[in-house]
């Protein structure tokens, strides 16, 4: 996992906030977030939260099949108890994908991921926004804008190094990857995007990427993707993947996708990583234009911690093997149903980073409605979902929705503090600027103790609304990042 050391259709023009696209600038979006808490010391003042405390233990007794694939071998990782099975994806026409292990863990692990396109491939990414971005992150972004998305052969990917904050050497060591494995593949090393993710201020030791392609290489194959997905884990406890099928044209095209991420992550994309395939024919500038457009509300609609990360990568490829008529506009009828089943891949995917959440034991949904614009209700779901205060009381199970109005204030956005309504679930905690008259204690308590949670807050002031995703924030939370370089 990547580390740093503190921190309408309509149309269908990029809007993406939280990202940068790659071949060209994403317009910004709404306005600029408040810092979030310090979720680290929060956590540890509230250190007596005994039943989220007992929760956490419980990680070890859930490491279960209905989990779906276990985690690398060795790893300390329990599973979340929240995860959910890794889906069938079925091959996508067009990609081939290999793993092996290059040796950047201590355990004997799988952390080398190879994937093949066909010519004439196209590809679209978006990227962190952290300024400390990393050499993979720089790459990818330089070339994609050089070749406008046209021609990516391949793609290589490593765990357990972000080489990020590397300077010179870090970019080098990227240059003898992508060069390998275009000698390989038979075409231009600006053809190969490349992401990594681990520590960060480790420089990457490409030999062991390059000596290990020879015995990747014959392995690939169109059925991969469950270790493909296992491969790119770092303090994730289970595989993440997603699949839909769409009609382009009377065609049916396929989608699937990979992610890993658990902690770290926040709007401006977190710490993950995301690889999405469609055989669909898509130019690069629509795929471009889709890629920028539904990660608003997926990816950049999720947080954990209210940390962002430097090697945030989320690369969207179309192979075009599909028979489907080619398209060039993100705006086509006949991308319709594409567009609608794109967006959902993108978003299981994205919960899924949450229900991975570090030490989480609680998937919660927050939604804002009643506000003056889409922005603004968007930073007042950020501000109650990356609160350190309300993520502790999900933990304790405790509807507190007094913290709930805290966060709301906070956001310094237009409310009209006498009409707030607060409702957790079906359930009325605040309305009209005061409690309920229908608050009921015991109801409260008892719906707080479900693994999934909605928080519903009206600020009465317009009809704009925007949801978050986010996690309850534990003592098991302190303990993986406490521990995790020791």
């Amino acid at each position: 996992m990547t580390r740093k050391p503190n921190k309408s259709v309509s149309g269908l023009k990029p809007t993406s906030k939280g990202r940068e696209s790659a071949a060209k600038p994403v317009e910004v979006v709404g306005q600029t977030l408040e810092r979030a808490f310090d979720p680290l010391t929060s956590a540890l003042k509230r250190a007596a939260l005994k039943r989220a405390d007992k929760q956490s233990r419980q990680f070890s007794e859930t490491a279960s099949t209905d989990a779906g694939a276990s985690p690398p071998a060795k790893s300390p990782m329990p599973i979340s108890p929240l995860a959910v099975p890794f889906p069938t994806l079925h091959p996508v026409k067009g990609v081939t994908m290999a793993t092996g292990r290059a040796g950047f863990y201590k355990h004997d692990r799988e952390d080398l991921l190879v994937m093949s396109f066909p010519e004439g491939a196209s590809c679209a990414g978006v990227f962190t926004r952290n300024a400390v971005g990393s050499a993979p992150v720089d790459w990818c972004k330089r070339h994609l804008e050089a070749t406008k998305g046209e021609g990516v052969r391949a793609l290589v990917v490593n765990a357990g190094c972000a080489n990020a904050f590397t300077g010179k050497p870090g970019a080098d060591a990227v240059r003898r990857v992508a060069s390998a494995v275009g000698k390989r593949f038979d075409c231009r090393q600006r053809d190969v995007m490349v992401a990594s993710t681990g520590v960060i201020g480790v420089l990457l030791d490409d030999t062991k990427i390059t000596q290990r392609l020879p015995e990747v290489e014959p392995r690939l194959t169109e059925d991969g993707w469950a270790g493909a997905a296992r491969a790119i884990m770092t303090t994730d406890t289970f595989p993440k993947g997603a699949y839909a099928e769409a009609q382009v044209d009377g065609v049916t095209v396929r989608i699937a996708g990979i992610c890993k991420g658990s902690g770290m992550l926040a709007p401006d994309m977190a710490t993950m990583l995301a690889f999405v395939v469609t055989d669909a024919a898509i130019s690069p500038t629509a795929l471009q234009n889709l890629c920028t457009l539904y990660t608003r509300n997926t990816f950049n609609a999720v947080t954990v911690d209210g940390d962002t990360s430097t090697n945030d990568t989320l690369l969207l490829f179309a192979t075009g093997q599909s028979g489907a008529p080619k398209i060039s506009r993100a705006g086509d009828r006949r991308l319709a149903d594409f567009r609608e089943k794109l967006e959902g891949v993108l978003l299981d995917l994205a919960h899924q980073l949450v229900r991975d959440g570090e030490g989480a034991t609680k998937f919660v949904k927050i939604t804002v409605t009643g506000a003056e614009t889409p922005a603004s209700a968007r930073k007042i779901a950020r501000s109650i979902a990356d609160s350190p205060l309300v993520k502790t009381a999900f933990a304790g199970e405790d509807a507190n929705w007094g913290r709930i109005l805290m966060a709301i204030g906070k956001a310094d956005e237009p409310i009209d503090r006498d009409s707030i309504g607060v409702k957790f679930g079906p359930h009325w905690a605040a309305q009209d600027g005061l409690i309920s008259p229908t608050y009921d204690e015991a109801k409260m308590s008892a719906y707080m103790k479900n693994q999934e949670l909605e928080v519903t807050v009206d600020v009465g002031v317009g009809r704009a609304t925007s949801s978050v995703w986010t996690c309850d924030l534990t003592k098991r939370y302190v303990e993986i990042n406490g521990d995790y370089r020791s």
